[in-house]
């Protein structure tokens, strides 16, 4: 059954734990940051990571564009702490945001979203930060959490059933990377890879019919290993748009 992002329904949950576990940096990395405006202070749905919506919304705004970060896409969905320094009106917590998009600045690592860079500030700070333009900060990737949520595959608004299949993994918590995405083709018993084709987005024309069986491939702090899914994710007639659970997730 597909749900639309942002809802949930009551399902069996299968939980996939992988060997290796989760372990965020242990020391923090110096950079820059700034930040980007928006109607509503929150991401931008036409981000390079081709989340859409999701991109918005995702960890209640706290999101970032990323330089070098970015990795030319397998960055996307990674979660940071970040911190300023340097500066009197700096908070001790920070922020936690998620990558969503790409972004360079003036010798920046991050492109943070107004509500996220908000909250760099001490309480009632925040536009006295804001003057700065440009801030030193530290950071340190940590795992992501999306309590409530299993790993969704969402079928991309650019997808043409039957013809065009395009994929975004999203709600992927821990600290992985998935670096390579295969669905199962029945009639001829192989796994066939998918194309990155750009930022988070996975796509393969003339994609098997019938219910869709996917792996992909992670990398974390114990190497690589391959994660599957026990049941089909996608249905017979998968829609463009809609986001269907896995019933997994990965910590």
């Amino acid at each position: 059954m597909g749900l639309a992002v942002g809802s949930l329904c009551a399902i069996l949950l299968v939980v996939v734990f992988l060997s290796a576990p989760c372990h965020g940096q242990d020391t923090y990395v110096y950079s820059r940051a700034t930040y980007y405006g928006s109607p509503d202070c929150l991401g931008t749905p036409t981000g390079a990571c081709g989340y859409r919506e999701y991109g918005r919304i995702v960890n209640g705004g706290d999101v970032s564009g990323a330089s070098m970060l970015y990795r030319n896409g397998t960055g996307c969905g990674a979660c940071y702490q970040v911190r300023c320094k340097g500066a009197p009106c700096c908070s001790e917590e920070g922020v936690k945001v998620v990558v969503t998009d790409y972004g360079e600045g003036d010798k920046t690592d991050f492109i943070l979203s107004t509500h996220a860079y908000a909250k760099l500030a001490r309480p009632g700070a925040a536009l006295e930060l804001f003057a700065y333009g440009v801030i030193d900060i530290e950071y340190k990737r940590i795992p992501c959490q999306y309590p409530g949520y299993n790993l969704f595959f969402k079928v991309h608004e650019y997808s043409r059933f039957p013809d065009y299949l395009a994929i975004v993994i999203i709600y992927q918590a821990g600290i992985y990377d998935i670096v390579a995405l295969e669905v199962w083709q029945e009639d001829c018993k192989e796994w066939r890879p998918m194309r990155k084709a750009s930022g988070a987005i996975w796509d393969m024309p003339n994609p098997p019919k019938g219910p869709l069986r996917f792996r992909f491939q992670v990398i974390g702090s114990g190497g690589a290993k391959w994660v599957q899914p026990s049941n089909p994710v996608l249905p017979s007639e998968w829609k463009a748009g809609v986001a269907y659970d896995t019933t997994i997730q990965m910590y």
